[in-house]
């Protein structure tokens, strides 16, 4: 699990090097990015890089300024609207989840809180934050509700940088492991109820330690 390789698009590739790049910082705020300054650092052709920032003025990461794009990233006000969305509608996520269980779907559940623990045990910070997206992502794909699946999964993307924080945090890490575990077995006993209340309390656990991180 140390690297993750996909089978997409040179396009999709740079635009997943420049996501995360805004979202953690490595371009800051105000930051002019140009066609030309990318295609040299990144070693591609200006085609992929134009159409990587197209989608990133799309997602309202980046703004047109007339001489290049200049990096908006994610605010603290960004950051708790996002934690807000969240906290309404991701526990229907897992409601969903719950009803729509199958044997196979409770499989990939146990497989990804079995690597969590593992992580966990090896004090593995970096891992436990992809595990983290990979549970987050699971239980809206397996919610089978397309609007909640496209609201969520980008949700997810903008807040990594923050979530990075939570989990250097060893005690709330500790936490976010059980809260997962809670969350997995309601949804293996297809306890709707269940689910959505203990997946709403996560988030707004998530929710107060993030802000109190940007404080």
């Amino acid at each position: 699990m140390k690297k993750r390789f996909k089978s997409i698009s040179l396009a999709d590739q740079v635009f997943d090097k420049l996501e995360d790049d805004i979202i953690l910082g490595v371009y800051p705020r105000g930051q002019i990015l140009t066609e030309l300054g990318l295609a040299e650092e990144l070693g591609v052709s200006r085609t992929p890089i134009r159409e990587a920032l197209r989608r990133l003025e799309q997602e309202r990461l980046i703004a047109d300024n007339g001489k290049g794009s200049v990096v908006l990233g994610i605010t603290e006000d960004d950051l708790l609207d996002i934690m807000n969305i969240r906290e309404r509608i991701e526990g229907l996520a897992a409601y969903y989840a719950a009803k729509n269980i199958t044997p196979e779907a409770v499989q990939e559940l146990e497989h990804l809180i079995d690597l969590q623990d593992f992580y966990f045990s090896k004090h593995d910070v970096e891992q436990l934050r992809y595990v983290d997206d990979d549970f987050h992502d699971a239980i809206s794909h397996l919610s089978g509700r397309m609007v909640i699946c496209d609201t969520l999964i980008p949700l997810h993307r903008k807040t990594r940088r923050y979530r990075r924080l939570v989990m250097g945090d060893w005690d709330r890490a500790a936490q976010v492991t059980k809260e997962h575990r809670a969350i997995a077995q309601a949804i293996a006993e297809g306890n709707g109820d269940l689910a959505q209340e203990l997946m709403t309390r996560h988030i707004v656990h998530s929710k107060e330690q993030l802000i109190k991180e940007e404080v």
